[in-house]
């Protein structure tokens, strides 16, 4: 190789090195240095502790947390000490609640990688006990009155009858049985769970039953020192002997510490004064709650200046309606006998406090009574309407809205520019009410074409409850809302809720009307509903079923009883599993209690009369004792059963 070349390449081959170094470059990179240190994590701390909470049982309670510190934060929330499964955010829902929970204490850990930090202890505190599906705790077992039981797993069309059911034992009480029974399963009493069966008497007492085993767990009465149940009013025979509690109560097992059992009761003191008084009882021990109980008072302007809610002139007939924390009372007179008229007094659930008053007879009694014609005018035209439905109770919708029927009474043919009454009296009517805070209004009505001609002969409309029946469709496929209701006009009345039909001089603008021949006699009680039926129990005649068919009743009975029902007729309720198994029950007014198969009336299934010696007679006679306007409770395998001085239990015998 040549000498020159070889020196050459070897001065060239290191500068290239250099250059691909960086050598090239004149300027002079700084020098390298360490990286800052990372700040120290800071342990977490609470900002926001979490708070006490309270729930009804059943229900939930929230519990949350406010922590800082050096990111990422994790929760682990603790029940008494011990973590919960999967509860690891900064707030915390429990599962639906249970009595035990009462009292528990929840905390928090919040965890970084700094540390740990445990919050204080929040308390937990459980109203009430858990409603149970069993229950039955109010009139007709649901605020739409339709009587059925739908989780009767025990009795069924096989094994009602007179071999295998019966009598099982009577459970005493000192007076009428006039309000329904109401029951409740698995109620914590005492340190044991009992299934509980409360009954009312028109002496004022109120009873709690073991229903399995008969042992009373407690009694209260409802009048104060010196007091009496009240006697009847004007020798009025409606009620007798005396007045104490008529009506149906409600239970709330979700209020207070324990649940709570609403009731009025009326009572007469030293004094010769009238009382009703609204109680609210604690479901486990009968003790008044609330500051309790509150005395009922009322007045409402009319056209003579105001009316006034006078107790004794008043009874509590219908069942009591519990509806978004308000209590709906509506009230009747005894006989027709005057001063009364149409009040709904309601009352907040929580303080007992009156909320708000409507009369809808308001002027009842005052003359001139330029609507109604002369020739139409007497006492059952003139003076009302009350409210009393044989015992039935206000029912609503799942909109918030309230039905009711009104009695005979003052109706002003007059109407205003919106179609109601221009003087705000509603005899023989379909009432629609709507409640917003302390305002209590008709929002919509129903008053038959003859209702001056109806109230002249004392044929209350509102001697029947009313049924809101399950959505249906007609035949155009167009979804119905729809209520149904009779009277002593013997006549059935199926109204749009939706559009009620106010009131025509020529014609009843209503979604359906039966005649006269479809029931067969008037109404005093309520309807029953099962799987598309309705089942009507009027005086001196048959229980009678109607099968809809696109939204409307068959002209006649789809099936009716053998037995037939003297005064004042009956009010049925069913009993099923489901949509089968279905049993009508209903209670004779002799006091015989009867069961039949609801998808054919004349197949009765039984009657208390049936077994030999009288082995399931609650009373003297071949029949026994009964009320009028009274209702059997199924539940769980047993019937529950209204009578003059006791709670009767039928149940398999077996």
């Amino acid at each position: 190789m040549n000498k020159n070349r070889v020196n050459r390449l070897s001065w060239l081959i290191p500068a290239l090195a250099l250059a691909a170094c960086g050598g090239g470059n004149t300027s002079t990179a700084p020098p390298m240095s360490d990286p800052a240190p990372a700040p120290a994590a800071t342990a977490p701390t609470i900002a926001t502790q979490p708070a006490d909470a309270s729930s009804a049982a059943g229900g939930t309670a929230t519990f949350s947390v406010t922590a800082a510190g050096t990111a990422p934060l994790t929760y682990q929330w603790q029940k008494a000490g011990t973590a919960i499964a999967g509860a690891t955010d900064s707030s915390y829902t429990t599962p639906a609640l249970q009595a035990a929970d009462n009292g528990a204490m929840f905390t928090v850990v919040v965890t970084n990688s700094a540390g740990s930090i445990t919050s204080n202890g929040a308390k937990l505190t459980v109203t009430g006990s858990a409603p149970q599906p069993s229950d039955v705790v109010m009139y007709k077992n649901d605020v739409a009155r339709t009587g059925q039981y739908p989780l009767e797993t025990t009795l069924t069309p096989a094994n009602v009858n007179a071999t295998n059911f019966g009598l099982l034992r009577q459970m005493s009480v000192d007076g009428k049985v006039d309000g329904q029974p109401l029951y409740l399963s698995k109620l914590s009493i005492g340190g044991a769970a009992h299934n509980v069966v409360f009954a009312v008497t028109e002496n004022a007492s109120v009873y709690a039953f073991d229903s399995d085993t008969g042992t009373k767990l407690w009694e209260v009465s409802l009048l104060k020192t010196g007091e009496t149940a009240a006697p009847p009013q004007n020798a009025c025979d409606q009620i007798t002997p005396t007045i104490g509690i008529t009506t149906t109560p409600v239970i709330d097992r979700t209020a207070g510490p324990n649940g709570t059992l609403y009731v009025v009761a009326m009572s007469f003191d030293a004094t010769s004064k009238y009382h009703q008084r609204l109680h609210a009882l604690d479901i486990t021990t009968g003790a008044e709650l609330l500051s309790g109980p509150t005395e009922v008072t009322g007045s409402y302007p009319n056209q003579a200046g105001v009316t006034t809610f006078d107790p004794g002139q008043y009874a509590e007939r219908t069942a009591l309606l519990l509806l978004n924390g308000a209590l709906y009372t509506t009230w009747t007179s005894h006989c027709d006998n005057p001063p009364y008229s149409g009040w709904i007094i309601t009352f907040d659930q929580g303080t007992l406090a009156q909320s708000a008053v409507l009369n809808v007879g308001p002027d009842s009694g005052i003359l001139p009574a330029p609507d109604i014609p002369p020739a139409l005018q007497n006492d059952t035209s003139i003076n009302g309407p009350a409210i009393w439905m044989s015992g039935s109770g206000p029912a609503a919708d799942s909109a918030g809205n309230v039905y009711l029927l009104t009695g005979n009474g003052r109706f002003e043919t007059t109407l205003d520019a919106n179609g109601f009454p221009n003087r705000g009296d509603y005899g023989n009517s379909f009432l629609k009410l709507s409640k917003s805070g302390s305002t209590l209004k008709v929002a919509d009505y129903f008053t038959q074409t003859d209702s001056l001609q109806a109230s002249f002969n004392d044929l209350d409309l509102g001697a029947g409850g009313g049924l809101i029946l399950p959505d249906m469709k007609d035949s155009n496929g167009n979804v119905k809302h729809l209520i149904v209701g009779a009277g002593k006009d013997t006549r059935v009345y199926v109204v749009d809720r939706d559009n009620m039909g106010k009131f025509s001089p020529t014609t009843n603008n209503i979604w359906q009307q039966l005649g006269a021949g479809a029931l067969g006699g008037p109404v005093r009680g309520s309807p029953a509903y099962f799987n598309g039926t309705l089942y009507y129990g009027p005086r001196d005649v048959s229980l009678k079923a109607f099968t809809f068919a696109n939204a409307k009743l068959p002209a006649a009975a789809t099936s009716q009883s053998v037995a037939t029902f003297g005064y004042p007729g009956t009010s049925p309720v069913i009993s099923s599993n489901g949509a089968a198994q279905g049993i009508v029950w209903t209670q004779h007014s002799n006091g015989t209690l009867y069961a039949f198969d609801a998808t054919n009336l004349a197949h009765e299934l039984y009657d208390s009369r049936q077994a030999t010696g009288n082995r399931d007679v609650t009373g003297p006679g071949a029949a026994g004792s009964g009320l009028k306007f009274v209702v059997p409770v199924i539940a769980n395998g047993k019937v529950f059963m209204g009578t003059p001085n006791s709670v009767a239990v039928f149940g398999l015998l077996h």
